[in-house]
Parts: structure tokens; C-alpha cells; sequence
């Protein structure tokens, strides 16, 4: 071969090497395809407060409620943060339902222990004690909130938060919220907002299933609109927009619980969530909790075929058999559908977990139940009721649009973003 032509080889063997590590490292919209490096321009509330705002905790004692969410971009633990800070003196942790490191099963109490890692006393607020005792806060100058939030109301770390911050404001200390984004986005907001009748641990105050705010965001509407008044800091966040979900904000997405391990789990969880009110099985014990719905009793095919004649926005379902290996129908072949989104901005996850609802009610209305809880969850005692009569999702949809048009216009006095 010629040498002009070995020459010209190499050259385009160089070239294409080099087009492919630049197409590897950006898609073309300047977003890297190399699993989500820290974003410069976007920072979170723990970053923010040890950058520029330590004051607020510097030569003070201080109590963190955190989980395994409560890293920085770099994942490094906010718990090893603060304990290693030569400015900072960390003096207690509190773990919100899984407990700090996140090993324990929904519902399972965490009792008191000694961290291995830091030596730290470790309270659980969740189980007999769901708010900090005033012992638990005796050496605590001011507390500190990091955890990851959902979007959705009845994930009971707000809760945690909101007690934990009507504890702060009896103890006379501080309270800091350090802001995470809406897993979901900022923007939409859906469901029936909450009767205080039915309030629970599992939806608290008259906010709608899906709130489309922050961590932060909420602290200050509950802090203020329910009546809490604790001393409240909420350090917020730099560059988050109200439309990112979460995968485009450059975070690594760590497992708030055992049983959200995806951002895709997030996106179904409000609606598919509402099957833990009925005794058909929410995915708990597989690997795609609340996108895997069924029953030994349901026809998988059948049950696909009336959901996808419906044309929801967003959304397909496809026929699925699964054995969960704990939780409801442990051990035994269940069949039903996985939820797929087909376009998140479309998807409307509290209508299409009604449809479902309502559908395997209308196709097995001797083998379903809905139980009370399905009331906690829902937040009211009407579309329970109204399931089992068979009124509509949309007729459900426009008898709850009133009050959640009051609660968008609240929303809007405490938006940070």
C-alpha cells in the first residue's frame, strides 16, 4: 500500500477516535452523557449552607435528620460533612422512617443507637417517637434538615420535617431546611387536596396528592399556614428550575427508600400508590415497585387490554405476571400490568392510578377490596365511596378542582423558584 494512503488511514482512524470522545462527552445540547457530573452552575442547599452561609451553624451544637439522600453532588454524606468540619461540632442524628443509613423496611420502627461511623447518638422519629422528644434535643444549639423528597403527599419525610420543626419552636432553637429539588418537577400540581378529617402520617395537612414544591417550599407554607411559627431558615438552592425533573439536574439519584429505587418509580408513585389501599399488591417486594400492579386473582391480559382502551396521556400498560417476595401476596404468583410512561409531561399520575383503581374494581368486584387506609391515602372519604358506585374519574376530577384551585393560589405565596 501506497504510503500517501497509510497516511490518509491514520488520519481518519484519529479522526473518528476523536468525534466519538467528543460525542461521548456531550449530546449536542450541552448535556454530558457521563452519568451526571456535578453541574457548576447548580448547587444544593448542603452546598450552599458550607460554602457561603456556615455562619448559621458555625461553633453551635448541631442535630441533623437526615437519610442516605443527604449528600452533596460529589456523594459525599452530609453526616461526614459536618463531623469532619473543624468549624462545626455535630452532636446528635435523627432517621425519619428507614432510619439514617436507609435499611429498614417501610413501617419497621427503628429504635436508639450508637453510629459506628461518627459515635453519634442516633434517634428514630419514626415508630413510637415521630417527633424529637425534648430530651432528644439537649445538647442541640440548631437543627438541620437534609432529606429527598418525592413530590407527592403521602411520603412521610414532610411530616418528620413539620414535627420535628414544631419540636424546634417548643425547644426555642433554630430550625434550617437545606433544600433539595421536586424529584417531579416544580410545575405540575394534582389530586384532591387533602380533608382534615382524614389527616394522617401519611398526609398531614390540605395539600394535593401531587404539590409540585420543595422541601424548603413546604416548610415555609406549613410553617406558616398551619400554624407551627418555628425559627425557620430555608437555605435554597442555586440554579434549579421549576420544569427540571430530577434526572436533568446532573444529581445521582440515591434511593430516598428501599422501595423508590428510580426516578421512574417516583414519577408513578402518586398515583400507583394508592393500590397500598386495597388489597392487590403494589410491586413491594419486586424489583419494580408501584410500576408492577396485580393480584393472583387478576387476568393480566384482560386487565392491560381495558387500561390501554382508555388512551391516558403518557402512558402505556403492558400484561405482567410477578411473585413479590415480601409484602402483600408474598410467594405468590400474582398478574397484572407495568405501568410504562411514554412521555412524563403528558403522564398524569393521580387520574391514571384512579383508572386503575377503578378498573380492577369494575372487572373483579368479588375478589377487590379497598380498605380505610385507601382514605389516608386519598385524602378524603368520597372517591372511595364513589369507586364503588361507579362514578368517574373525570366527574372525581371536577369535584376536587375547586379546592385545588384555592390550594395553587396559596402554593404561589411560597414558591422559592
Amino acid at each position: 500500500m501506497k504510503k500517501w494512503m497509510i497516511t490518509l488511514l491514520t488520519a481518519v482512524l484519529v479522526l473518528s477516535s476523536l468525534s466519538a470522545v467528543l460525542a461521548n462527552h456531550d449530546n449536542g445540547n450541552g448535556k454530558s452523557n457521563d452519568g451526571g457530573k456535578k453541574n457548576k452552575k447548580f448547587a444544593i442547599g448542603v452546598e450552599v449552607l458550607l460554602k457561603e452561609k456556615k455562619n448559621l451553624i458555625k461553633g453551635k451544637k448541631v442535630g441533623l435528620i437526615t437519610n442516605p439522600t443527604g449528600v452533596d453532588q460529589e456523594l459525599n454524606s452530609i453526616v461526614d460533612l459536618l463531623h469532619h468540619d473543624p468549624d462545626v461540632t455535630l452532636t446528635a442524628l435523627y432517621g425519619p422512617e428507614h432510619g439514617v443509613r436507609g435499611d429498614a423496611q417501610a413501617g419497621q420502627y427503628v429504635p436508639y443507637y450508637i453510629d459506628e461511623v461518627t459515635g453519634l447518638p442516633v434517634y428514630s422519629l419514626y415508630g413510637s417517637t415521630r417527633k424529637p422528644a425534648p430530651e432528644m434535643l439537649e445538647n442541640v444549639d440548631v437543627l438541620l434538615f437534609d432529606i429527598q423528597d418525592v413530590g407527592t403527599r403521602f411520603y412521610t419525610y414532610i411530616y418528620t420535617m413539620a414535627l420535628a420543626m414544631e419540636a424546634a419552636k417548643e425547644k426555642g432553637i433554630p430550625f434550617i431546611v437545606l433544600d433539595r429539588p421536586n424529584p417531579l418537577g416544580g410545575t405540575k400540581v394534582e389530586g384532591p387536596v387533602l380533608d382534615p378529617e382524614f389527616a394522617s402520617f401519611v398526609g398531614q395537612y390540605a395539600i394535593p396528592l401531587r404539590h409540585g414544591m420543595t422541601v424548603g417550599e413546604l416548610a415555609k407554607l406549613f410553617n406558616r399556614e398551619f400554624g407551627i411559627h418555628a425559627d425557620l431558615t430555608v437555605v435554597e438552592m442555586k440554579g434549579w428550575k421549576r420544569d427540571s425533573y430530577y434526572d436533568e439536574t446532573g444529581l445521582p439519584f440515591v434511593l430516598p427508600s428501599p422501595n423508590m429505587p428510580t426516578l421512574e418509580t417516583a414519577l408513578v408513585y402518586p398515583g400507583a400508590a394508592l393500590i397500598e389501599g386495597t388489597n392487590a399488591s403494589e410491586g413491594r417486594g419486586t424489583t419494580k415497585p408501584f410500576e408492577l400492579i396485580g393480584a393472583p386473582f387478576i387476568n393480566s391480559t384482560e386487565l392491560a387490554k381495558k387500561l390501554n382502551a382508555l388512551n391516558l396521556p403518557g402512558v402505556t400498560f403492558r400484561s405482567a405476571s410477578f411473585t413479590p417476595t415480601f409484602s402483600k401476596h408474598s410467594g405468590k404468583l400474582s398478574h397484572g400490568v407495568q405501568i410504562h410512561i411514554t412521555d412524563r409531561d403528558a403522564y398524569q399520575p393521580v387520574e391514571t392510578g384512579l383508572h386503575i383503581v377503578k378498573t380492577i374494581q369494575d372487572l373483579y368486584p368479588e375478589s377487590f377490596s379497598l380498605t380505610a387506609f385507601f382514605d389516608n391515602l386519598i385524602g378524603n372519604g368520597w372517591i372511595r365511596q364513589g369507586i364503588k358506585e361507579g362514578m368517574t374519574v373525570k366527574e372525581m376530577k371536577s369535584r376536587w378542582e375547586a379546592e385545588l384551585k384555592e390550594f395553587k393560589k396559596l402554593r404561589n405565596k411560597y414558591l422559592l423558584y
